[in-house]
């Protein structure tokens, strides 16, 4: 069985990539299982100064999934080039993908540039959809000439593929794809979290700090594979798919509907092995459906 992928001009030994945010800077989790058995890392969201993020509580519990609201809680671009990478690279040998948000076209920029000499990473991969967050983030993520310009500027000065992820709140996702492509995009990620909220019937008041947050789970794999699908036969650049995905058998669905790559998020978070058990259960997966090469399948839901 051949699971490795190539991606803008990278090997992957395999398609699976825990999702930014979902995985802290990868290092934490190699006490659990040797993580060198992943395809690559999303690291966790980075600005270009230290955040600390939404105030308490920002987690709520759902049916199928969970809110969060963490605001990108993050020690700023320096200290993780100088320090939470070092610390991945001596527990992971592969590259990774850095994942950069901002209030501004300034900071994306300047974070982005900062990244440029990190031989560590990859690609970058702009959080244009982020809900958790005020004044950027999503304010980027659901205009496409707003998201046009700052992707367009912030190609002018990277040294490294830009992977763009959209936001599934928006009117219309393929029109967003196609705005982010014609600006430069080396590639697409999809779906971030959609937009939901909790009310305790104790207090009678919303759970999360900010009341609403960034719904995410196995409830919104539908709605990701939906997306994924019409952006596939929309653009022309390779796209990173995710949403919900909890086992080997929702990456294969995730990959016939047009992804190249796949990325694990909330499963992370229920359960810390849930990459591993997703590696470990691909060949049977391929096997079932008689799946010999994973490149075999990528968009090939007609």
């Amino acid at each position: 069985m051949n699971t490795k992928i190539k991606f803008l001009g990278h090997e992957f030994k395999n398609p699976i990539i825990p999702a930014s945010g979902c995985f802290g800077f990868g290092y934490e989790f190699a006490d659990i299982y040797d993580i060198n058995i992943l395809g690559s890392i999303s690291l966790k969201g980075t600005t270009l100064e230290g955040r600390y993020g939404n105030p308490l509580p920002r987690i709520a519990e759902c049916q199928a999934g969970l809110i969060n609201s963490i605001g990108l809680q993050n020690p700023g671009v320096d200290k993780v080039i100088s320090e939470e990478i070092p610390k991945l690279s001596k527990v992971y040998d592969d590259l990774v993908i850095a994942n950069v948000g901002g209030h501004s076209v300034y900071e994306y920029v300047e974070t982005v540039k900062k990244f440029n000499d990190c031989d560590k990473v990859f690609a970058i991969e702009l959080n244009i959809s982020c809900p958790n967050i005020e004044g950027g983030g999503m304010a980027f993520g659901v205009d496409p000439d707003t998201a046009y310009n700052l992707v367009r500027k912030v190609k002018k000065v990277a040294k490294k593929p830009i992977i763009v992820k959209l936001s599934p709140n928006v009117t219309s996702i393929v029109e967003m794809a196609k705005a982010v492509e014609a600006a430069g995009a080396d590639a697409i990620s999809l779906i971030n979290t959609l937009v939901g909220m909790r009310i305790s019937l104790r207090t009678r008041k919303p759970i999360i700090a900010v009341k609403k947050g960034g719904y995410s789970g196995p409830g919104i794999f539908p709605v990701a594979l939906r997306m994924v699908y019409e952006v596939s036969h929309a653009v022309n650049i390779p796209i990173i798919g995710m949403g919900g995905i909890s086992n080997a058998y929702d990456v294969l669905e995730m990959m016939m509907a047009g992804a190249s790559l796949v990325m694990v998020g909330a499963e992370n978070l229920i359960n810390p092995t849930a990459c591993k058990d997703i590696i470990e259960g691909l060949n049977d997966a391929m096997e079932e459906y008689n799946i010999v090469d994973l490149n075999d399948i990528i968009g090939k839901a007609e």
